[in-house]
């Protein structure tokens, strides 16, 4: 239902620019995911990025420096060590300094942090589907594609 949006936010005049509701529509929708993942998230004792880092570390399988994290992050932090430090805090990672080059440290997942990650993998699955299970495959994938084009 094109037009939504307007009503949601009980917007009395136009849009300037379809450009400009396209945009605020996204917003809007990245807002309310973000929301409900981090609902999910703080069960768990993490928010969104502290999991997204963990769950970097684990698909590397390896430990990775703190600026290839903070490359490969969902959402930018302003301050990747902070984040590390938090998450070191709580035993999820720890740090390693190289054996090579003793100015690199590098970051770990430790054994809690994966059990930690595996733990939420299906409470998060189950929430994709809660939130994207409504769209077709044929709009998934149009979804990704157009998000996509509008990052390129």
């Amino acid at each position: 239902m094109p037009g939504k949006l307007k009503s949601e936010l009980k917007k009395k005049g136009a849009f300037d620019s379809l450009e400009q509701e396209a945009t605020l529509n996204l917003w809007r929708t990245s807002d309310q995911l973000v929301n409900r993942v981090g609902q999910l998230l703080r069960q768990f004792g993490l928010t969104p990025s502290q999991y997204n880092v963990l769950r970097i570390l684990r698909g590397a399988g390896e430990a990775l420096p703190s600026l290839e994290i903070a490359s490969r992050l969902i959402q930018v932090v302003p301050a990747i060590t902070g984040l590390i430090d938090r998450l070191e805090q709580q035993s999820l990672v720890e740090r390693e300094r190289s054996s090579e080059d003793r100015r690199v440290v590098k970051v770990a997942l430790t054994k809690k942090g994966r059990d930690l990650v595996d733990k939420i993998d299906e409470p998060l699955q189950d929430l994709h589907r809660d939130l994207m299970g409504h769209l077709t495959r044929l709009e998934l994938k149009t979804v990704i594609e157009l998000m996509e084009k509008i990052r390129s």
